[in-house]
């Protein structure tokens, strides 16, 4: 497998999820920026490629942020949700990504 196959398949991996929140929603409105939900490893370089490879826009800025996991109780054990890692993903002037024409709603 050659280094370039390598780094497109770990660019498909980088983006898990969209984060779809009252605040994401707040900060797309506002700013034009998408809040995803990403790889713990993943450099803004990367996060930064992949939007752009992926959803075919141009990317201004990235900005990181590390959710820390918060004490829940399951039942009567005591236990940890899992640390997560966001990027903010601000877009150039008319860019914008819209998923709920891509999930054909």
């Amino acid at each position: 497998m050659s280094a370039a196959t390598r780094k497109k398949e770990r660019l498909y991996q980088i983006l898990l999820s969209p984060v779809i929140s009252e605040k994401s929603t707040t900060v797309a409105d506002r700013h034009g920026q998408v809040v995803f939900r990403v790889l713990k490893n993943a450099s803004k370089d990367e996060i930064r490629e992949a939007v752009e490879t992926l959803f075919e826009v141009k990317v201004k800025q990235v900005r990181v942020a590390n959710v820390r996991g918060k004490a829940k109780q399951f039942g009567r054990i005591p236990g940890m949700q899992s640390a997560w890692k966001k990027a903010y993903v601000s877009l150039q002037d008319g860019h914008d990504i819209d998923f709920v024409e891509m999930a054909g709603a």
